[in-house]
């Protein structure tokens, strides 16, 4: 890394903890209480110039790279506030855009993503398939100049607030993962074959709004299938996971960082016994291997950063990454917990809410289980 792009990333991650320390973070109640965060702030972290920073800047993006895009990903767990779901937003819609749409299509969506006037979404899951994605119903048929897209999703991040949605379905049921097609859709409450479902209740980031999704007869111009081909869908979402599940890896190194501070400080400044926590063998031998397995995964986390800004990251990498970092993230998070005592079960305090909010990251962008035969697979 050059000194100008450290002393670069540096300036970012004051700018981007500074917006997510102040005006996301104290905002946390509120936004739980809603189910979705303020869609203010996506506006202002487009003023900001921190979304769609490795999309090129003549599509409103900041022109740099995925390096830049893991400082935002990083700072926003480390801030212990995920309301705003910019791994998608961010992180993963603009990148299937970028890849696969036209460019007349590029200069409609992504400027408006990039300032935040919209929400991006991406609708892949659904009831029953989880991460079989090849098993996905929700079908698409040509009819004239159009498409019609009938069918429902669930688990959608960003689903209640979303402006344009990437939707997989089926545009030939017979052909299996051959079949799978990706299509954008531009929608609103009043967009007709369009309808938001309920905002489902989460044990954590429970202001994040993830909803289902139902299509019934919604209609897209046909140039709205990304990459012009049917049955691509299959290879496109393969080719763009990976991305997906290093920003897992990312936000579970951010995890990681706050509950080390947050407990470090706290086991030193309570006593117990008449003596500071951190005076406990038990304590500091935790806190010694915690803070062990904070500098491997740093170490790990930046070297896979390294081979995506490359062009180097694969399949069985980006797996290991999203498999191992969120192993060790719940581990982690669940020790620090331990050591604040009754103290870490109250939602007041930070690893509370780090802990539930934290479980998700075995599961989704594809279970750990699924991750170990991807990684199998590579053996």
């Amino acid at each position: 890394m050059t000194e100008d792009l450290a002393t670069e990333l540096e300036d970012l991650t004051v700018l981007a903890r500074e917006f997510f320390t102040k005006e996301v973070a104290p905002r946390y109640e509120e936004f739980a209480a809603d189910g979705e965060p303020d869609r203010a702030l996506y506006r202002r972290a487009g003023e900001l110039g921190l979304l769609l920073m490795s999309i090129p800047s003549e599509y409103g993006g900041g022109g740099a790279t995925f390096a830049h895009e893991s400082v935002l990903f990083r700072e926003q767990a480390r801030a212990g506030d995920l309301s705003m779901q910019l791994g998608v937003h961010s992180g993963i819609v603009p990148h299937y855009l970028h890849a696969y749409a036209r460019p007349e299509q590029l200069n409609r969506w992504l400027p408006k993503l990039a300032s935040g006037e919209w929400i991006g979404a991406i609708a892949m899951t659904e009831p029953g398939t989880g991460s079989d994605l090849q098993a996905i119903k929700t079908r698409a048929v040509r009819d004239g100049d159009e498409y019609v897209i009938s069918g429902a999703k669930t688990f959608i991040s960003n689903g209640a607030t979303c402006d344009l949605v990437i939707i997989a379905a089926k545009t030939d049921p017979a052909q299996g993962a051959a079949g799978v097609s990706l299509l954008v859709a531009e929608v609103g409450d009043d967009t007709p074959g369009f309808r938001r479902g309920r905002k489902l209740k989460k044990i954590g980031q429970k202001g994040q709004d993830t909803t289902e999704l139902f299509f019934d007869g919604l209609r897209i111009p046909a140039e709205n299938l990304l990459g012009g081909t049917e049955g691509h869908g299959f290879i496109q979402l393969m080719q763009q996971l990976p991305q997906e599940r290093l920003i897992i890896g990312v936000a579970a190194l951010g995890a990681v960082e706050a509950a080390y501070e947050h407990t470090l400080t706290y086991v030193k400044e309570r006593h117990a016994f008449g003596k500071p926590l951190f005076a406990m063998q038990n304590t500091r031998f935790e806190l010694a291997d915690i803070a062990t397995t904070l500098d491997v995964m740093q170490v790990f986390v930046q070297d896979a950063i390294d081979r995506h800004v490359r062009g180097d990251l694969d399949v069985k990498r980006a797996a290991q990454i999203k498999l191992w970092c969120s192993e060790q993230q719940t581990q982690v998070v669940d020790r620090c917990l331990q050591l604040h005592g009754g103290y870490g079960y109250m939602e007041e305090y930070p690893i509370a809410r780090l802990y539930v909010d934290s479980r998700i990251s075995k599961i989704y962008a594809g279970a750990n289980e699924v991750m170990k035969d991807l990684i199998a697979r590579q053996l």
